[in-house]
């Protein structure tokens, strides 16, 4: 073993026996398989269900787990389920079943995160302190949540306990990216600081909870002889206040506001055909959520619940140029959502039937668009319907549609079906299928951008792509015009038709094993096309609906309760996908490739590598001691090698071509929970400091951090 992981273990071993006088805490529960099938779930039906009676494939993360890992914002605590994969680029985004970041809705307390960059809703904006649970919807969910559902839905579920308490909390982590190891606050050393304060009380009928959480974060520079980028410090504040009256014994009301704000300092030079220009300036964004619920019980059986949300994103950048001092780069992104929607469910013996309807607008305000001051709006109204029922004691089947009414773009109607089928008290079996649909985002649609730091490209929204072109073709400004400017039109929204089918098998009441089957086609993917070139030879794109492709694989977890303390959970994906324009080629023997000694030859199909940047294989794997007083986690991921860049020039990803190294990370974290209501916490994430400044850039080095929690109101 390192010496730099003995002297950790060490630390935190001492650190915890100063307060070890205090009488250890010990409190009999069942175990951890029990729990997780009694645990109640909302986001797979949107209503309350146990998990045990779900019939699509849904994850929960619940808060002891959050707790234990140490996670700070919620890309920390994501990387670590199976067959989800933490995306680079525009922040950091998640991969669910093989489909992009955009294709999942993020979703907090039921109600969507807004603000994507490229499709990326950057997961670092969420901080993890005060979440409740998360659940984890994989599949097209479209028929419930609508547009950006077709991969599923990952529902951030805070804590909503008004019981008197205020706790505070505190972690501080250090290290070096180069030499994997340093002293905490030294000069080489990058530091990453988290303090937290949480609330709750309730006075007569009103309950009151509030969370605060500041976090501090050195910039981490992956070349450090390089003068690309400068390190610079990252701030996060998030704040969150939420309110529940009980007006009478079947009416109640909820509010909640939450607000997200990161600062980040920045420095870098950019270099174009070797000119260098020295960029310094800051970007930041900002994040405002409120919900209001009034839910009314009618009587036993019919419930109906009132959502008024609105929410605000703006994210801004400006630089200055050392080189050229007046000169200033502004960049600004605003994006606004209102949704006022309604959801009544009646219950029979057997079944229950789930009706909702809403209206939502969507605007947005930003410089790449036109000018900042120039809004474009969505407007969108929808329906949905779900009937869940149970003919037999061991059979429940859920079928579901919503139609969707958008003013920019086409109706989607998205129906689903699942069914659960309970074998034995051993053996339960499911299967769903669902249609989803991303409607075109307002990048797609009014993007209106020339790139003159990287040769004067140009790229333009679908919905004025043509009205530009034509009018710079009038001016005599257009050389040639591409095939696919005839394919300019009305942007269709994007389909997916999903399919899951599974199971769970508990040979023993202690081991749980649980496999999922998927395939997801897609249709209308929207690509980004060459259209026109001008007469000085750059270049024009648009967005047009060119492309389908599929995702499938197999999920495979794991759940092994050892005995009384120690747990395994492990979880594997095996993925295959595919642009089906690029098999069509390979089949036509239309592709090829050059062999060892560099001679021309068709390309197999056996070689085809799929969609870039995606693994065929993952895997995670966690050991855990817990005895309600003391835990100590060891985690690991491992993800497969993938396909990076297109190095043979053929068009097909292959073999051939050029892949990012497969990797394995390791976790460590150890804690002490004490009677006086202190906890203590210590960890290790990436213990091999494992770093690929090329592929993975916001992946740190080895990184130590120390953490205690204490309950000032107990």
């Amino acid at each position: 073993m390192k010496p730099t992981v003995v002297l950790f273990i060490a630390a935190f071993l001492t650190a915890s026996s100063v307060l070890a006088q205090e009488k250890r805490i010990y409190r009999p529960e069942d175990t951890t398989r029990a729990k997780e099938l009694n645990e109640v779930v909302v986001t797979a039906t949107r209503t309350e269900r146990k998990l045990a009676n779900v019939a699509v494939p849904v994850r929960v993360i619940d808060q002891r787990t959050i707790q234990q890992a140490g996670s700070l914002r919620l890309r920390d605590i994501l990387q670590e389920q199976a067959g989800l994969y933490m995306t680079n680029g525009f922040g950091t985004g998640v991969q669910m079943q093989g489909l992009n970041p955009d294709y999942t809705l993020i979703m907090v307390d039921g109600e969507p995160l807004v603000g994507r960059t490229a499709g990326v809703l950057d997961l670092n904006r969420v901080a993890v302190g005060n979440i409740r649970k998360i659940e984890i919807v994989k599949g097209p969910s479209s028929s419930l949540y609508g547009s950006e559902a077709m991969a599923g839905v990952i529902n951030i579920i805070t804590d909503n306990s008004f019981k008197k308490r205020l706790n505070t909390g505190f972690r501080y982590g250090f290290g070096n990216p180069d030499e994997g190891w340093a002293l905490p606050g030294s000069r080489k050393s990058f530091d990453n600081i988290d303090f937290s304060l949480q609330g709750s009380t309730t006075i007569h009928k009103l309950g009151i909870q509030f969370f605060s959480d500041a976090n501090y974060l050195d910039g981490v520079s992956f070349r450090p002889f390089s003068t690309e980028r400068v390190p610079q410090p990252i701030w996060r504040l998030t704040n969150q206040l939420q309110l529940n009256y009980r007006i009478s014994q079947r009416t109640k009301a909820g509010f909640s506001i939450r607000h997200a704000y990161d600062h980040i300092k920045q420095e870098f030079a950019v270099s174009n055909n070797g000119a260098v220009t020295n960029s310094y300036g800051r970007e930041a964004n900002k994040d405002l959520n409120s919900n209001g619920v009034l839910v009314h019980q009618f009587s036993d059986k019919i419930k109906t619940t009132l959502r008024l949300y609105a929410t605000a994103y703006n994210g801004s950048q400006v630089l200055k140029f050392k080189e050229i001092p007046d000169s200033v780069y502004d960049d600004e992104f605003r994006q606004h959502f209102y949704r006022a929607e309604d959801q009544t469910d009646i219950s029979w013996e057997k079944a229950t039937l789930t009706l909702g309807a809403g209206y939502a607008i969507d605007q947005v305000n930003s410089t790449r668009y036109d000018d900042v001051n120039s809004r474009k709006q969505n407007t969108i109204g929808f329906g949905f319907t779900q009937y869940e029922w149970s003919p037999a004691e061991k059979l429940t089947v859920i079928a579901g549609i919503r139609y969707d009414d958008n003013k920019l773009f086409a109706a989607a109607v998205s129906p689903k079906l699942a069914l659960r089928y309970t074998v034995s008290k051993k053996l339960s079996l499911r299967a769903s299928a669902g249609r989803g649909f991303k409607a075109p985002d307002f990048r797609q649609l009014y993007l209106n951008f020339t790139n003159n730091a990287a040769g004067g490209y140009s790229v333009f929204g679908s919905i004025d792509a043509v009205k530009i072109i034509d009018e710079l073709n009038r001016l005599g400004q257009i050389a040639e015009i591409k095939e696919d400017y005839s394919k300019l039109k009305q942007l269709a929204p994007e389909y997916s038709t999903g399919l899951n089918a599974g199971g769970t098998y508990t040979p023993v009441e202690q081991l749980s094993i649980n496999v999922n089957l998927f395939r997801n086609d897609i249709e209308n993917l929207i690509d980004a096309r060459e259209v026109a070139v001008r007469s000085n030879g750059t270049q024009i794109f648009s967005y047009i609906n060119v492309k389908n492709a599929y995702t499938e694989g197999a999920e495979l977890e794991l759940q092994w309760q050892w005995n009384k303390y120690f747990r395994v959970n492990g979880g594997y994906q095996f993925l295959y996908t595919a642009d089906k324009a690029d098999l069509k080629r390979i089949r036509s023997k239309s592709v090829f490739t050059r062999d060892e000694n560099g001679y021309s030859r068709l390309l197999e199909r056996r070689e085809y590598s799929g969609l870039p940047n995606r693994s065929r294989h993952m895997l995670n794997l966690k050991l855990c001691y817990d005895d309600q007083s003391s835990f100590a986690t060891f985690r690991a991921i491992y993800r497969g090698k993938w396909v990076v860049s297109d190095a043979d020039g053929n068009g097909v990803y292959n073999s051939h071509d050029e892949f990012a190294s497969g990797f394995v990370l390791f976790n460590l974290s150890a804690g002490r929970q004490f009677k006086n209501g202190i906890r203590l916490q210590a960890g290790m994430d990436n213990v091999l400091n494992y770093r690929d400044i090329n592929n993975l850039p916001n992946l740190p080095g080895r990184m130590f951090w120390l953490g205690a929690q204490f309950k000032l109101i107990p």
